[in-house]
């Protein structure tokens, strides 16, 4: 078989389509869309292998619509200008057009703008498909002329329900070569997967090629090169480090080392994380515990020393010496409070007394003048703020 596996078992119409029932179910506004035969721009927001892509050509198919597919990693504006080209003939055949653009939070702010006035004018439908949270990787004035979808991952009771399709299909998938799978293989499966149709199918094709059984050996021995799904610069990395800093906070070291390890064995720099707890040290841990912050700073050095794998160990300590040390967020809220006054009062002038009389005319000007030396003196009655903002208290 010559096409891949989880192109050739693709579904063509939503009864085949499988999982996000509410997405798509009988009183879903896409049902709806599609009975009336009148579909808004879209962006699809999901993770990887849960159907974006399946579910924009099913739509298009639906709708009888022209699909386009883009890739933001491929194409840019050159490429958008065929498209229009495209869109504008089937506008004058009154038929619609349907651009899918895939992953599209890699175009640029200057990218996703050319979209506006075709998706404005109806020239095109939009679907752009991406893993991201639209909120911070959409242009706002794009996010406004569509209605974002959201994508659940898929449950391992979605990919094993694939998994059977897969072997039994005989015209798209392997059912003419008889093979069999043991129940706790395609669990297995599922497992690895971890919600991504596609990479499961993989996996099902890869273990047919090597035996017309699979059993538990055979998933493990195609497995051991599978990572977990982990995008640096998405919203993954900071799910994980978002729940590393809760665990932290919370006191539990063992979830902490966990969320730590998910992390580095996905291939995180390390610095990232020293340089988070270095942050949380004085954030969550401040004056409760200052030795935490030079524990954290000196993980910090110790990994940017000596480097993977050696500086793992080195993370953990430090995890576990956070998690388990008593925590004040007093310097944090300091900070809040007096951030908040500095933007309420604006630039206020440094007192008088409070300036140095370094040169002779500074002096005539009063700089310095009545300022009480504490060293030798008591400062009874010497203020340290500005004169028209009061003195406070910021740890209270």
């Amino acid at each position: 078989m010559s096409e891949p596996l989880a192109s050739a078992m693709r579904p063509n119409n939503l009864d085949n389509f499988v999982g996000q029932a509410e997405i798509i179910g009988p009183d879903s506004f896409l049902r709806q869309a599609i009975i009336k035969q009148h579909l808004p721009s879209l962006l699809f927001w999901g993770p990887p292998g849960c159907g974006k892509t399946t579910l924009a050509k099913i739509l298009a198919n639906s709708l009888e619509a022209d699909f386009i597919a883009l890739s933001a990693v491929t194409s840019g504006l050159k490429e958008l200008r065929q498209v229009i080209d495209q869109a504008r003939g089937n506008q004058i055949a009154n038929k619609p057009t349907i651009l899918l653009v895939d992953e599209i939070h890699r175009w640029n702010r200057g990218q996703q703008d050319a979209l506006l006035p075709y998706v404005e004018d109806g020239t095109i439908i939009l679907i752009g498909a991406t893993t991201e949270n639209p909120s911070f990787s959409v242009n706002a004035a794009l996010l406004s002329r569509c209605q974002v979808v959201i994508f659940q991952q898929l449950t391992a009771d979605d990919i094993i329900n694939l998994l059977e399709r897969a072997l039994k299909d005989k015209q798209c998938g392997l059912g003419k070569l008889n093979i069999k799978a043991d129940p706790s293989a395609l669990a297995r499966i599922a497992q690895i997967a971890d919600g991504d149709a596609r990479l499961s199918l993989n996996l099902l094709e890869a273990a047919a090629k090597i035996s017309s059984e699979i059993n538990l050996e055979v998933v493990n021995k195609i497995s051991r090169q599978i990572v977990f799904s982990y995008n640096q610069a998405g919203d993954e990395r900071y799910h994980l480090i978002s729940a590393l800093h809760k665990s932290l906070r919370g006191n539990d070291a063992s979830a902490a080392v966990y969320w730590l390890v998910r992390m580095l064995e996905s291939g995180e720099d390390p610095l990232y994380i020293a340089r988070r707890l270095v942050r949380f040290a004085s954030e969550d841990i401040g004056l409760a515990n200052n030795t935490a912050l030079l524990l954290a700073t000196s993980c910090f050095e110790a990994c940017r020393q000596i480097g993977l794998p050696e500086c793992k160990v080195v993370l953990t300590q430090a995890v576990i010496y956070l998690a388990k040390s008593p925590k004040s967020i007093a310097a944090y809220q300091a900070y809040q409070r007096a951030a908040a006054d500095v933007n309420q009062f604006g630039a206020l002038p440094v007192p008088l007394h409070l300036l140095n009389a370094s040169t002779k005319l500074a002096k005539e000007m009063g700089y310095g003048k009545n300022y009480k030396y504490t060293p030798l003196e008591s400062d009874d009655g010497q203020s340290y703020w500005p004169d028209k903002l009061p003195a406070k208290n910021y740890l209270a």
